[in-house]
């Protein structure tokens, strides 16, 4: 039995060459080196890798952190200036009527946009108590008469007693003085009639002159309060065959407004119609608060185009004084050393200017001094700008080509 073991276990085992142990250890050793080089590779690729991206940022954040302008040179401009200001149109003469005597409206007669003519009948009020005064002031007068009549016939017999010295002076004196006092009752009584008629006259409304009604604030039966209050107005009346625009021109121009300055008038409701308009009169002084020159244009409207009220854009042709640098108004730095403009230089960097403004046009200013013509003015500088600040100049899109189709 031990034999036949033996023999199994002989024929289990493999058959074929023996393993060489020392050539496989060669092969082991041989891919660890190789492992080992392509992790050193990979190692060296990454850290490469990363410092060469590194090294890119830095250069991209250095290159972002320089600023990027766009810039514009100033302009010089010798042609005449154009100043727009806001204009009010009213009528040639604007008249508000209110009453001169108390009491109800009875009629009215005109409504708004009728054409009255002067003296022409507006309303009627009803005034019992001015009637009551008016009658009982004739009264007045004359008893003041009678009594006036008897004080001369009194007067005349006892200066002729006087004379035969039937009476003493001082009762020819009294009788003399009563009749100076009666006459000048009468005088009196005269004039409070005269007044209470002109109050009785003023219950009828009439127009003060040529125009349209433009406003009617009252209707039959009101309470009518003589005098001027905003709630008293009973109609308003404007000859609107001429009209009158008032506008506010800024200081820095008013010594160059004349009479006879033309300008030209816009309207927002009228589009691509232009109104020619002459300055008639300016009030020669300027406005303490807003420090400004009223200016009254006057305007033709006989064709009614126009209305009073409307809003207009005066635009004022004033003539050239002299060439002067301009520059667009975006391009200031309001800094504690005064007006500023940042500048570039030959080197790409930022030199700051301080200049001298003359008149503001709005979109553009007017420089006396601090620039020359070939400065080249940066555009919406930011307000932390430095002196000495590199910058580089934004890349202008190209000008579009037009392309031509062959036939």
């Amino acid at each position: 039995m031990a034999e036949g073991a033996a023999n199994a276990t002989a024929s289990a085992r493999p058959s074929g060459p023996p393993v060489d142990r020392n050539k496989v250890g060669r092969q082991v050793r041989r891919y660890a080196w190789l492992l080992a080089v392509v992790a050193i590779v990979l190692a060296v690729w990454g850290i490469t890798t990363r410092l060469v991206s590194r090294a890119h940022l830095r250069k991209r954040t250095a290159a972002d952190a320089v600023l990027t302008v766009e810039t514009a040179k100033p302009k010089l401009s010798s042609d005449g200036d154009e100043v727009v200001v806001p204009g009010s149109v009213q009528g040639y003469v604007e008249a508000q009527i209110y009453a001169r005597t108390s009491g109800y409206l009875r009629v009215w007669y005109t409504d708004i946009g009728a054409h009255v003519h002067k003296g022409q009948l507006l309303a009627v009020l009803e005034t019992p108590e001015v009637d009551r005064q008016y009658a009982q002031g004739r009264q007045d007068l004359a008893t003041a008469e009678t009594n006036l009549a008897l004080a001369r016939l009194t007067n005349e017999r006892w200066q002729k007693l006087l004379a035969t010295k039937t009476v003493s002076q001082q009762d020819a004196d009294t009788r003399a003085a009563n009749f100076a006092a009666m006459t000048t009752t009468v005088k009196s009584a005269v004039e409070n009639v005269a007044r209470l008629r002109d109050l009785e006259s003023y219950k009828r409304v009439l127009a003060p002159f040529d125009g349209v009604v433009t406003a009617r604030n009252t209707d039959i039966g009101s309470l009518i309060n003589a005098g001027e209050s905003p709630s008293a107005q009973l109609f308003r009346v404007a000859d609107t065959r001429r009209l009158r625009i008032y506008a506010q021109v800024p200081e820095s121009y008013a010594d160059v407004i004349r009479d006879g300055t033309a300008a030209d008038l816009t309207f927002t409701e009228k589009p691509g119609t232009t109104y020619h308009a002459v300055a008639m009169r300016t009030s020669s002084a300027l406005d303490p608060t807003a420090r400004t020159l009223q200016v009254e244009l006057q305007l033709d409207n006989r064709d009614g185009a126009l209305f009073p009220g409307a809003y207009a854009q005066v635009h004022f042709k004033l003539p050239a004084s002299a060439e002067t640098l301009r520059l667009p108004a975006n391009t200031v730095l309001f800094r504690a050393a005064g007006l500023q403009v940042a500048t570039v230089d030959a080197g790409q960097h930022v030199k700051l200017k301080t200049i001298v403004q003359g008149r503001d046009f709005g979109k553009t200013i007017e420089v006396l001094n601090g620039i020359d013509r070939n400065d080249e003015v940066i555009l919406n500088p930011s307000d932390s700008i430095l002196d000495g600040e590199a910058i580089r100049r934004a890349q202008k899109p190209p000008a579009p080509t037009q392309s031509t189709g062959s036939s």
